[in-house]
């Protein structure tokens, strides 16, 4: 099968949608088939090529993120495209290069695959500075409306964004279908680059680690474990622990503000931004993975945690639903006062139940392998070729 892949991010950018992606062009990849990504040049703008990656030049937003969007539609791309013939076109973003994926579709005549990966209405913030915010909402949801009607087969990662799709109005018939991991990558590392990495960071033997990794933003409430962790450490601990957070992104100024603020500075290390392939080595400096955020569409850093070994603390959310079990296979709390008793029962385990918690984590991890994601994705793709026949 060919597979065209459209999508506004791509590694070595670092977020949920751009590692979505490149597990479906290493999944198909992987099965024999020829697939093209066709995706943003993030780092200049200049149209490149590099292999299977057609990447189209576009214009830097510094509001957001400091990402670079796309036009709608390249000429360049579009002679690929043309050239490649593919079966099917599977758009994973909405923005330039979603735009243009839906474009060349409808003028080649070929059948789209649209997945929903990112829950728009929780970063309306970033265009509307808190101005006719609810109105833009309603746009997002029209829209989200529209689209899920012009695409043949219709994918979100989770059961939450199913449900949230039909509360406004979606009644498209729509595949749950969460993204594969390599869990491998996870377990493999190199010890001798780990124990370098926890000396520069002031790791010894006897320090518990508290992790955070992702994108450092407002919508991932960063905030509130570091309050949490200030509560624990208000409690006077003998434990010597740390809280790590990896990640760049624009509240990061703002959470070193707050570490000073709650006088937990010396508690805290801010790793910055870490390429995607050397995430897997940042998982092992923890021992405990926290999470505040309650916008996920389907928690892959949670997955990747538990795939590393990482006892889990975590904010409830639905889309935790039926991965998580409190005080099975992870636990959860609900604001930073109950995180900071949390992080105290879960720091006084006795190592037998630390062990059992893990290995049920490791036992939930098996729907989201690689090969089911390509199975589920395949009959999917299968399914909105027929529709053009």
């Amino acid at each position: 099968m060919k597979v065209a892949i459209f999508s506004d991010t791509y590694p070595p950018e670092i977020n949920g949608v751009a590692t979505s992606t490149r597990n479906l062009y290493r999944a198909f990849k992987e099965h024999g088939n020829d697939v093209k990504v066709f995706t943003t040049n993030h780092y200049s703008s200049e149209f490149v090529v590099d292999g299977d990656i057609v990447r189209i030049q576009g214009i830097e937003l510094k509001n957001l993120y400091d990402y670079r969007m796309a036009g709608f539609f390249s000429k360049e791309a579009m002679e690929i495209l043309k050239d490649f013939k593919p079966d099917v076109i599977h758009i994973q973003t909405d923005a330039g290069i979603g735009q243009f994926g839906f474009i060349a579709a409808s003028r080649i005549k070929v059948p789209t695959v649209y997945t929903f990966h990112t829950s728009y209405e929780d970063y309306t913030h970033y265009a509307t500075n808190g101005v006719f915010d609810r109105a833009v909402k309603g746009v997002v949801r029209g829209y989200v409306r529209f689209k899920s009607k012009t695409a043949d087969e219709f994918i979100t990662p989770s059961t939450k964004i199913k449900e949230y799709m039909r509360f406004i109005g979606v009644d498209s018939y729509v595949n749950v279908i969460p993204t594969g991991i390599d869990f491998d990558i996870y377990k493999n590392i190199d010890y001798e680059k780990l124990q370098e990495l926890k000396e520069g960071l002031g790791i010894t033997d006897d320090t518990y680690v508290l992790l955070s990794l992702g994108r450092v933003a407002k919508e991932k409430s960063i905030d509130i474990c570091l309050e949490g962790y200030a509560n624990y450490l208000a409690t006077n601990p003998s434990k010597k622990t740390l809280f790590v957070i990896v990640g760049g992104g624009p509240a990061l100024d703002d959470l070193k503000e707050l570490s000073e603020k709650l006088g937990i500075s010396n508690n805290v290390r801010f790793v910055g931004p870490v390429m995607p392939d050397h995430a897997p080595l940042y998982y092992h400096l923890g021992n405990m993975f926290v999470s505040a955020s309650i916008t996920e569409t389907q928690g892959l850093t949670t997955m990747e945690a538990m795939a590393s070994s990482l006892v889990l603390l975590l904010r409830y959310d639905d889309t935790l639903k039926g991965t998580i079990n409190d005080g099975e296979n992870g636990f959860f709390f609900v604001d930073a006062e109950d995180m900071g008793k949390k992080i105290k029962e879960i720091i006084s385990l006795k190592e037998e139940k630390v062990e059992a918690v893990l290995e049920k984590a490791l036992e939930g991890l098996e729907p989201y392998t690689m090969e089911k994601f390509y199975e589920r994705i395949y009959h999917v793709y299968e399914r909105a070729i027929k529709k053009n026949w």
